[in-house]
């Protein structure tokens, strides 16, 4: 994150960093209080997995199975983000175009698809994000520096794949305003 900060996205797009701590009651209150104060077209949450081997874009957030202890070793009581909300959150961004349309580019990092962040504070973040945002999140998962991809390879992946979500995101936009218009 701290290369794509230095690289940047197109001129149009402010860019907004934030470290989220691996905490479930943070992330509750972060991921609202941070749509609230930035109102954004779209939040890109990155998370680092140990098992990845690629540059793994998440369709979607679960919201209950989440056993596992934080780093304040606290875990919610009911095992879940939202209670009473739908098992299942999936992202308005169409993530196979993303995929295909970043890997057409040439760059020499692999992208690919997932559908199971982990039931751990990635999953448990873009699950509160997407119930926040009505779907306009996206998860990236990375794997750790060096194993395969440098710090430079990772940063303009996440341009790429970032700058192919917002357009993914505006043609469909245009494509919903254009028929709320007929």
């Amino acid at each position: 994150l701290q290369e794509l900060e230095k690289l940047g996205l197109r001129d149009d797009v402010d860019l907004h960093v934030y470290e989220v701590p691996v905490e479930y009651q943070t992330v509750q209150r972060l991921i609202p209080a941070l749509w609230k104060k930035h109102s954004p077209q779209l939040v890109v949450h990155v998370g680092v997995s140990g098992m990845a081997t690629t540059v793994t874009l998440e369709k979607c957030g679960h919201n209950v199975g989440y056993k596992g202890l934080d780093n304040c070793r606290f875990c919610p009581g009911s095992q879940c983000c939202v209670e009473g909300g739908p098992e299942c959150i999936d992202s308005i961004i169409d993530m196979d175009a993303v995929c295909r349309r970043v890997s057409a580019l040439g760059l020499d990092v692999t992208v690919t698809i997932s559908k199971d962040a982990g039931r751990y504070l990635c999953d448990f973040t873009y699950y509160t994000s997407l119930y926040q945002s009505r779907g306009r999140s996206a998860f990236v998962h990375v794997p750790p520096l060096g194993k395969p991809y440098s710090a430079e390879q990772l940063g303009r992946a996440l341009q790429a794949i970032i700058e192919e979500m917002l357009d993914v995101l505006e043609h469909s936009e245009d494509k919903i305003n254009c028929q709320h218009e007929h």
